[in-house]
């Protein structure tokens, strides 16, 4: 069988197809938290690599590049409160980075203050 012209021009799209999925073009997805806490100025720490996300209010972002929700735990901490321990999932579904930030999820904790010996 003999492809003419158009034949391979065909069997090259689609073999270029094939490796451009093959190849997993990713997309880097974005979500939002915005914390709050009552006081404000709570620090808040990401319990799985202890990094500090920033001291309430604070809106802080997530990227994916699989777009799958990631389940974080967080410690909010402020000297003469008890720390509080939360958990949640982040939606990694915006296309960027600002629109995630417009809809961050909001977390808002409510700090006990520490009783005096």
């Amino acid at each position: 069988m003999q492809l003419g012209r158009l034949g391979h021009l065909l069997l090259s799209l689609g073999a270029f197809a094939l490796l451009l999925g093959a190849a997993g073009c990713s997309k880097t997805m974005y979500g939002a938290v915005k914390f709050e806490s009552n006081p404000a100025g709570a620090e808040v720490i990401n319990l799985r690599d202890d990094a500090n996300l920033g001291i309430t209010p604070v809106v802080v972002t997530w990227e994916s590049s699989d777009g799958q929700p990631e389940y974080v735990t967080v410690q909010v901490r402020k000297n003469g409160y008890l720390e509080d321990i939360t958990s949640f999932w982040v939606n990694t579904r915006h296309e960027s980075r600002e629109a995630a930030q417009t809809q961050a999820q909001p977390i808002f904790v409510d700090l006990k203050p520490r009783r005096q010996p």
